[in-house]
């Protein structure tokens, strides 16, 4: 019997580009690509935040983000919104896990891009609709209000804002605050893609839809026109007379969470840097202080219960002869608070204000028994839980009226706007960073004050224990910084305000329209999807 070798070619031999296991290769292709270009769209987003001044960054990240979307079932949107999520989350976030290991980073980042991922859906439901940009940013900003307030009262680091304090669309947080400023900016990139993507369908097809062509252009332009027209909300100018403010930074013994396990070393380290100053002072090196501000924990033992405290921080009151905001965890009635302290260097200490947003893990244990369950050293780590406070600060601190906000809570927009509304001319950020080492968090919530002072229109000054601890203008602009881990202090001149910018007027109202906006749009993609599933089966 004879035996013939098949062509070259012929039916029975397969054509690599064509059998079964390239059509496989293709269809994994298919899943893959925009997999991995969602998940690098949101390291993108990620490098465009502080340290970094790539604010920019942000418009390429939502373009591709909606490139990869558009057209999308829910299914898949879900799925990719939840890659850009842990692609822009987890390395944001990583500081979280500097002291406690990488269980609760990676359990905290996979939690919040849940929200992500639930925007992705939602913005895959509305690609294809009219003025699409336009109802994806407005989904964004949902997420990002469902994200602040829940779980366990919410978590809104990474909101988009806070990476534009040095971008061009800085100015619109005085027009509505954080969901205005990071609204603009996701249209803006969402607006980009579809600009492109019409620029190039046209170019192939050579027809231009004029309407949708005319929403992509506004989508861009709308935005920045806008930043470029609220320039005027951002002023520096003293409303109210000046003060010369003194910020203290103790600096601790030691990093980590064992920052002040030493009995009363980093209350020492502070007062003795303001005693350090007050001979600066003395010797006409730098200006007398109207007002000395100490960070969160500067007084890491109660100066109400323990009298040698209360000493040290008397003999540093009159060392630099003006009032003192001091930062002390302190017990009363059997509950802990983290407390700022008016101390008067006359009178002692006066007026008070009990931290309202108080971190979940951190000052306090949800779940403490199932927690405990799974990991004894956290419930040990967290003893007892601190109580919150119910109402605003504001400190008389000669004659100026200062609004207190403590750390974690300058994160929350109605935590800042409350000491606004009640008063206060310039705000105080006293934070405690020493449990994080040198990451990147401090330069994060510098940020985040940088773009309070815009949105309020007020001096923001950030105490911080170990760095960095810096004075902000009202107009975002740093005009003084510390290094990490160093003692120092930072005297100035600054200016007092009392008007209110539109954002702080309106408070949470630009957020809640704009949730209705995107509620209004999802409807709208349910609604014709269901018209299209019935026109099919006719």
């Amino acid at each position: 019997m004879t035996v013939t070798a098949p062509s070259v070619g012929g039916p029975d031999r397969l054509d690599p580009g064509t059998g079964p296991s390239a059509s496989r290769a293709a269809r994994i292709g298919r899943r893959l690509v925009p997999a991995a270009a969602a998940a690098l769209a949101g390291v993108l987003l990620y490098v465009s935040f502080p340290p970094r001044t790539l604010w920019w960054l942000a418009l390429p990240a939502f373009a591709v983000l909606g490139a990869v979307l558009r057209g999308r079932g829910w299914k898949a949107g879900l799925g990719l919104g939840y890659l850009f999520g842990l692609g822009f989350l987890l390395p944001l976030l990583v500081w979280t896990g500097v002291e406690v290991g990488p269980g609760p980073w990676l359990a905290l980042a996979a939690i919040e891009a849940l929200f992500v991922a639930l925007v992705g859906a939602g913005v895959a439901a509305v690609s294809k609709l009219p003025a699409g940009p336009v109802w994806a940013a407005a989904l964004w900003t949902a997420g990002e209000a469902a994200r602040a307030r829940v779980p366990f009262e919410g978590f809104p680091w990474g909101k988009v804002a806070f990476g534009q304090a040095d971008g061009v669309f800085l100015p619109l947080a005085a027009v509505g605050g954080t969901p205005v400023l990071g609204f603009a900016v996701v249209l803006c990139g969402f607006g980009l893609y579809e600009a492109v993507r019409l620029a190039v369908t046209g170019r192939r097809t050579r027809t231009v839809r004029k309407g949708a062509a005319a929403a992509a252009l506004l989508s861009v332009a709308v935005p920045v026109a806008g930043a470029l027209a609220a320039r005027p909300l951002v002023s520096d100018a003293a409303e109210d007379g000046t003060r010369t403010v003194a910020v203290i930074q103790g600096n601790v013994p030691r990093a980590g969470l064992a920052f002040n396990a030493q009995r009363r070393a980093v209350l020492d380290h502070h007062a003795k840097e303001t005693e350090r100053l007050a001979a600066r002072v003395a010797a006409g090196e730098v200006a007398q202080p109207d007002l000395v501000l100490w960070p969160e924990n500067s007084s890491d033992i109660d100066p109400f219960a323990n009298a040698d405290a209360y000493a040290v921080i008397d003999a540093a009151a009159k060392a630099i002869k003006a009032p003192i905001s001091v930062g002390g965890v302190v017990k009363r009635d059997g509950k802990l608070y983290n407390e700022q302290i008016l101390w008067d260097p006359d009178k002692g200490p006066g007026d008070t204000y009990d931290k309202r947003q108080i971190q979940p893990f951190g000052e306090y244990l949800p779940l403490r028994s199932l927690i405990g369950a799974i990991n004894s050293d956290w419930t040990s780590m967290v003893s007892q839980d601190f109580s919150r406070g119910s109402e605003p600060g504001v400190f008389t601190m000669d004659g100026a009226e200062v609004g207190l906000v403590t750390c974690y809570e300058a994160a929350f927009d109605w935590a800042v706007r409350s000491e606004v509304t009640d008063g206060a001319q310039l705000i105080s950020v006293p934070s405690n960073n020493a449990t994080f080492d040198r990451s990147e968090m401090t330069y994060q919530q510098l940020a985040m004050s940088r773009v309070r002072a815009v949105e309020h229109s007020r001096t923001v000054t950030v105490p911080v224990t170990s760095g960095v601890s810096a004075i902000i203008m009202p107009d975002g602009t740093i005009t003084q910084k510390t290094g990490m881990f160093v003692a120092g202090s930072l005297v100035q001149e600054v200016p007092l305000r009392s008007s209110e910018t539109p954002a702080t007027r309106l408070g949470v109202l630009p957020e809640i329209v704009l949730v209705l906006v995107a509620a209004g749009g999802l409807g709208w993609a349910v609604a014709a999807g269901v018209r299209g599933r019935r026109a099919g089966d006719v």
